[in-house]
This record gives structure tokens, sequence and C-alpha cells, in this order.
């Protein structure tokens, strides 16, 4: 009776539901009436229906005209052009004085000058990077108003001398998608049915981007413009705090910060733990108040820096991520009972309100958190025997400016060399390479960019556990120890011959495959009608600057062929946007090697691209490999869902590209036209368990390592139930970089210079070598691991299989990727392997 009476109560308490925007309000303050409440501009209470962003992008400006306290920056644009918002909100006393409030405080930052008790905080909101994770930014329309409306002593304090940073939707393409596909599925009547449409998302999801990306981990890879911005706006403001408001699913209660205290980031200093869980004691006191769920210290960790909750911990900041059980829609069971989307919306509000009075009870311990990092920073900086990181790139220019570019963002500084400098055998030289010192204020977030850890206290993570820039951006680099180093600004690109200025007519014109733009370059003079050759072999030419030696996978483009009649203008066009060199060339008749007419020059089409996607497929990968070829590529791509597939004429493609996906229900008629397509003359690409796929059908010749053999290299005597989730640590690869050897000679691996690669490995699938030679372009190391974890067990497995495979089948080909090219778009060292898969192809079919 008495857990009848409880469930009672409690199911009671639950369905109260708030039918005007003041009863999620504290009752124990009066608010402006001039300031204009949600509902006024939306026509609903908040949380009645979903808010799409325009409609949150029109409230917050109505709060700024209406409000001497709100001021409205627009920090930037998404992808689909919606508005990337921040309110600066203070007392109107403070607006004549936030500028000088915010250069005072930056200086503090960078110098470590302790702060004065009267100097104000900074406090940055965060809401719904995910945009199906949609109480967030629901709760923020109140928060909103809460500071500009409220007149009760906890807002006056608040913002009599502090600032607060309030971000309503870091995701707002997301969150568009989700807020109308969870409007489209409300009726009159209420569905908390788990399985009702509602709750159960298209594809894709709302949670991520327009690309698909899940932006909580794009914070320090900055792939789209969303980050981009708010890295900006974050390195102009550096918060005391910065919250990061989640869901996570409908049967879990309440999560803040902090995590499981052994995943922290090594170096986060401890202090930020201790404040964070300063702060979660208000979080309790607000939840315990309002008879909520909750937890702490469980299932999430703080380990990596590209996070919304972690990327201010590698700054002095504090950052707190809270993750709020999801009703998904507007009402579902759960196994705490039916769950309201005002249910949610009102515990983040309520969280927002607690990390406000935390932050002011804590506020002098926060105000000194800044300095005292700055002076631990420096004096780790000084102990180290590492003096910096040299990175060089002599082949792509691109990809070297590129990774300038994202520690510039960073406030990264890095110089030149003002001589060749040796280190561990390698050659450094003024002209294509980077110092980055290690004595700057980002010393702690260049040591995790940099890091090559591989064995942790605490092998479980939630998600990568090595982001190295310089393996990610496949660089030669090397620590540098001692304090010899003479430093200059970076000088001019060098190059071995003089290159022309203007391009005069010509036999033939050719252009390297090394450069990250030559395949956007190659895709758009295709697409002006340029008739170009890739070549299979090397050769030299002359030119009017002399000889010049062309590595294989150079594109030609025969001036004699029917071309353009502005060929001319087109190739120069293309040398001024990308920088890459077009050399004239004299004569067909070459020096060295093969000659322009020879069979090993061969033709190269527009490729015809056709990704699958839809349920059952990756969003994620999809989204990554859509990005490369649309964003790096300047590629069009058909972007066709796996339900479909079987009723398009597959004849008007000549790519098709598969990721990681369920495809264990395509039917036997599918299968015969793909296989069809194949041997007609298609190029059918897979990565990932799409490739395992594509092994179980015989369309690639290679084997898998089945799951129980895998496990089997596990011992297991003597392990208690307690031991299960370190077990499964152990199993999976935690999103690391390991090594593999690339066959030069291999179209696929045209355009790469060192015979090593660092790949990005998430997955514990092993692709076996396959029998016969001519196939594997790309196969791990006797000890593959380079930065981040794997168990030993595992390392060992992965050693010698294969990474890259491919094999003619018909008049096609078929290529399997074991692991993902393209990986968040951050892992650009890769990315050649994938655009040799689209233009180097022909060179296999020939």
């Amino acid at each position: 009776m008495c857990h009848w009476i409880l469930w009672c109560c409690f199911s009671l308490a639950v369905m109260a539901q708030p039918v005007k925007d003041s009863d999620y309000l504290p009752s124990d303050m009066a608010y402006d009436p001039a300031i204009p409440t949600p509902s006024a501009i939306l026509g609903a209470p908040v949380g009645e229906w979903h808010v799409r962003h325009d409609q949150l992008v029109s409230y917050m400006y109505a709060l700024a005209d209406a409000s001497d306290r709100v001021q409205v920056i627009e920090t930037g644009r998404t992808h689909e052009n919606r508005p990337l918002l921040l309110l600066v909100i203070t007392a109107e006393k403070n607006k004549a004085k936030v500028t000088d409030w915010q250069k005072a405080h930056l200086q503090r930052v960078m110098d470590g000058t302790p702060a004065d008790k009267n100097d104000p905080l900074f406090l940055w909101m965060g809401y719904s990077v995910h945009g199906d994770e949609a109480s967030g930014s629901n709760a923020a329309l109140l928060v909103a108003y809460y500071l500009a409306a409220g007149q009760g002593p906890a807002v006056t304090s608040l913002l009599d001398s502090n600032v607060v940073l309030l971000d309503p939707s870091i995701n707002p393409d997301g969150l568009a998608r989700f807020a109308q596909w969870a409007n489209m599925h409300k009726g009159r009547n209420l569905v908390a049915d788990p399985e009702h449409r509602e709750h159960v998302q298209g594809w894709p999801s709302g949670r991520t981007n327009h690309y698909w990306f899940d932006l909580n981990r794009d914070w320090l890879l900055l792939t789209h413009p969303e980050s981009r911005a708010r890295i900006a706006q974050f390195h102009q403001w550096r918060p005391h705090v910065l919250t990061d408001f989640h869901e996570m699913g409908a049967d879990s209660s309440y999560f803040f910060q902090p995590g499981v205290p052994s995943r922290k980031n090594p170096w986060t200093p401890a202090n930020n733990v201790e404040m964070t869980e300063a702060l979660g004691k208000f979080h309790a006191a607000a939840l315990d108040k309002k008879g909520e769920l909750y937890y702490t210290q469980q299932d999430f960790d703080d380990f990596y820096y590209g996070k919304g909750s972690t990327y201010p911990d590698a700054h002095g900041s504090v950052g707190i991520l809270f993750e709020q059980g999801s009703s998904r829609g507007h009402l579902q069971d759960t196994i705490n009972g039916p769950r309201h989307f005002s249910d949610a919306i009102a515990n983040q509000f309520a969280t927002s309100l607690s990390t406000f009075a935390g932050a002011m009870a804590n506020k002098q311990a926060l105000l000194n958190m800044p300095s005292s990092f700055a002076e631990q920073t420096a004096s780790l900086a000084k102990k180290d025997d590492v003096r910096g990181y040299l990175i060089q790139e002599r082949f792509d220019a691109t990809r070297l400016e590129a990774a300038k570019d994202l520690l510039r963002q960073h406030h990264i500084r890095f110089q030149g060399l003002e001589k060749p400098l040796t280190v561990n055998e390698t050659t450094f030289d003024p002209v294509s390479s980077v110092f980055v010192p290690l004595e700057q204020p980002q010393y702690r977030l260049i040591k995790s960019l940099f890091s090559t850890r591989t064995r942790f206290d605490d092998n479980t993570f939630y998600d990568v556990s090595t982001w190295n820039l310089a393996l990610a951006f496949n660089f030669e680099w090397a620590a540098v120890e001692g304090r010899d180093m003479r430093k200059i600004s970076v000088g001019d690109v060098n190059a071995n011959a003089a290159k022309p200025t203007a391009l005069p007519s010509a036999y033939a014109y050719g252009f390297y495959w090394q450069d990250s733009q030559a395949p956007a370059m190659l895709q758009r003079l295709l697409r002006d009608g340029v008739q170009a050759r890739v070549s299979g072999q090397a050769f030299s030419a002359q030119t009017p600057q002399g000889t010049i030696s062309f590595p294989a996978g150079s594109v030609v483009i025969p001036a004699g062929l029917k071309q353009p009649q502005n060929l001319t203008a087109l190739l120069s066009a293309q040398m001024a946007q990308t920088g890459i060199t077009v050399w004239p060339i004299n004569s067909g008749l070459t020096p060295q090697g093969i000659d322009l007419g020879s069979a090993s020059m061969v033709p190269v089409k527009a490729p015809r691209v056709l990704l699958v996607g839809g349920r059952g497929t990756s969003q994620y990968e999809a989204g990554e490999v859509w990005h490369y070829l649309d964003q790096t590529v300047d590629m069009p791509v058909s972007i066709i869902e796996l339900s479909r597939l079987a009723q398009v004429s597959l004849d008007n493609y000549t790519h098709m590209i598969w990721v990681s996906g369920r495809y264990d229900n395509v039917d036997e008629p599918l299968r015969d036209a793909v296989e069809q397509w194949v041997e007609a003359g298609g190029v059918l690409i897979g990565q990932q368990n799409a490739s395992r796929w594509f092994a179980q059908q015989e369309w690639l010749p290679v084997t898998y390592k089945s799951n129980s053999d895998v496990q089997k290299a596990f011992e297991t005597d003597g392990l208690r139930y307690a031991d299960k989730e370190a077990l499964a640590s152990r199993q999976r690869v935690a999103g690391a970089a390991f090594e593999v050897t690339l066959d030069l000679s291999h179209p696929l691996a045209f355009g790469y210079t060192r015979e090593t690669l660092p790949v990005f490995r998430n997955r514990s699938d092993i692709m076996q070598l396959p029998q016969g030679p001519f196939l594997t372009v790309a196969q791990y190391t006797a000890s593959p691991l380079m930065a981040g974890y794997a168990s030993a067990e595992m390392e060992e497995q992965i050693a010698g299989s294969a990474a890259l495979v491919a094999t003619r089948r018909g008049q096609g080909l078929v290529i399997g990727f074991s692991d993902n090219p393209v990986f968040r778009g951050y892992w650009r060292g890769t990315q050649r392997l994938f655009a040799n898969a689209l233009f180097m192809s022909p060179l296999l079919m020939n």
C-alpha cells in the first residue's frame, strides 16, 4: 500500500503541468510588466509547443528592444543561414562598463594578475548543442526573461556587478529540424507511448547540424561555422563558468557534473573539479526542493577537450554538463512515470538558476581561478623538458595553412624557424615548418593537442582518447627539447623551380596531386568541360621554366583535345583560387618517364556519386562524407535512402558509397543490382562495417575476425561481475590513432610521399589481409598504436591487418576501408585516400 501511495503522489506531481510561463518562475519576486513574457511573443506558454529557432530569435530581439539589461550580438551564421546569437545581460548601469570590464578581465587571464573582489564574473549559459535535446533552448527563453524582467534581490545582486552571456541555441539547424518533427506529430491528445512516431525521429535526427555532425564534438576541431563563431566569442570573454545543457534517454533522471572522477583530463587542474563539486551542491539543493531524481560522478567524463563541458577546463574556466532525461516530444512514458516536455524545461531552468546562486556564493573563488590557473600553467611550462613542437608539411601548403588557422582560432602562438633544424633525424626547413612553443598561456591545450599517451588510469572513454593534431593532419613532427631555438616569422613558401605567373599557349598543362585542394581543382575543371588525364606513372616534362618532374597521380590537360575555348582562363582562375601551380608543357615527348600520349595517361571524368543514406545507415558518417565532398571537393552528391535504392537506376552513377550501417536486411534483388552495376564498371566504396558487409557478399576478397575470436584474446578467468565494464573497455578501441604502411605505387596512395600514415580508428572490426598480390593498399604496422587508448590485446590483433583493400570485379572496382578516412572533418591526413577512390579509380580499371 505504501508503494502505491508513493507512486500516486509522484504521478500527481509530474502530471501537474504549468499552464503559463509564470508557473516556471520563482514566485517570491516581481517581474517588470514592460518586458514581454515568452508567451506574449510565441502565442503559447513555454513547453506547450517546441519553440522554432525563428521564434526564439524573435523573442531574444524583443527582449533586447524592451530591456536595458539585454544586448543581442549576432556572432555568425549556420550552414542554413540561421543567426547565431549571444545575449550580453547585465544591469543597465553596467552597459557602458562592459567593454572595459571585458578588456581588463582578458588582460588578467593572459598575465595571471589576481582579481579584485569587486571584479565581475562572466557566466556563459549554453543550451542545446544537440537540436533534439530541446528542453535547454526552451528553458533559455525563461532564463532570458528572468534576467531581463526579474526585480528580486537574486537578480539584482547577480546583474549588479556581473555579466551573463546567454547562448540560447548552439545548434539552430538541428533545433529547427527537431521542432518541426515534434510539433508536426502533436495532437490535441498527447501520446506518451515511446513507440509513437513523435518519439522516434526520422533520419537524420535533430541531434546533428546541417551536415549531420555532432557539434558537441567540434569545440576543438572547429569544422563548422557554429563552432568557429562560438570559440571566437569564448576567447573574447573567457567566462568563469560555462554551462552545457543536454538531454539523455527518457528513462534516465538528471545528471550534473562532476563526472567520473578517474576520467578527468590530466591537464585539468584539481581545483576545477573542486569548484564543480561546490557548484553541484546548489544544483542538488534545487532538485531536492523539486523532489527530482538526479545523480553525479557517473557515466560522463571530462577527458576530451573538444566538448562544451571540457573545453573551458583547458582555459581555467569551469565547464559544467547537465543531462536531463528527455521526453523527446511533448509527453513520454518512462520508468519514472510520464514525463512532460515542461517537466524537462522546468529542471533545466532550475539548474540554470542554481548555477547563478552557486556562482554568487563562490564568487571570490571563481574570480581567483584564472590567476591561479595562469600561475600554475606558467610553472608547468617552465618545468617541462619539452620546449615546443615542430610540424612540417613540404608538399601540401593547404593542409599546413589549415593547421595554422586552427591554432590561431584557439589563440595558440606559433613561429617560424630562422634556419633548418634537425630533430630525431628529421630536418625541418624554415619554409614548410611551424614551431609551437610551450611557454604560452595555452600550454595545457597544446600538450593535449600533441599527446601520444596510450595508457590511462581509467580506460573507459565517453568519446575519443586522442585528437593529436600532427597525427590527424599527417605532418612530420617532433617534440623539441632545450632552449636554443632562435625564431623568426614564417617565410614565404619556397619552391624547387620558378613558378609561372601567367599561362601561355602550350601543348599541355599539368599540376601536382599533393595539395589538399587538388581534388577540388580537378573537379571544377571537369565540371567546366575540361578534358583531363591522370598519370599512372611519374614523368618529367619540358616547361618554359625548365624541366619539371611530375609524380604519379599528376593531372595533365592536353590542349589538343576538345577543350573549352577559355581553357587558359579557367586554369588561371583555379591557380588563383587554390594556389596550386599549373605548369605549361612544351611537348608530348618527355625527357624521362611516360610520354603524354601513353596509355598510362588515363582519362578522368567528373564522378557522379551516390551516397547511401537513410534509416539503417550512420547519419554521422554519411554527413562526414557529404561534408567532405561538398565543402572540400566542391562536388555534388546524390544522397539516396537505403529503402529507396532498389527503385533507382544505378546506371546514372559512377561511384557508390556505403558508410557504416545495418545491412543484414538488404534483399537479394538489391544485392544483385549492386553487383551487376559494379561488374558493368561502377566503383563501389565502403567504410567500416559496410566493408565487412561487402566481404560477406564476396564482393571484397577479405575475411574478418569474428567477434568471438576477438574476445578469445582476453583473459576472463577469475573475473567478477564488477569487472564487466573494465573488460568491455579493453575490448573496444577508444578513438585512437594507429599507424599503417602505404603501397605508394598504388593509385589509391598517389599524392602521399611517406610510406607510413596515421589513421583514426574507433572500431574493433578486424579486416584480415586478402590472399593474393596487389590488393592491399594500406596495412597496419607491427606495433600500430600511436596515440590514444587500445588494450595490448586489441593492438596485437589489429597489428598486420588490412586497412584499405581494392579489387577489380568485372569492369568495375570495389574499395573497402576498415576505418573512416574523413572522421569529423578533422582527420585531414586520410582524406586524400577518399579523394583517390573517386579520381584515381580509372587507373585501376585501365
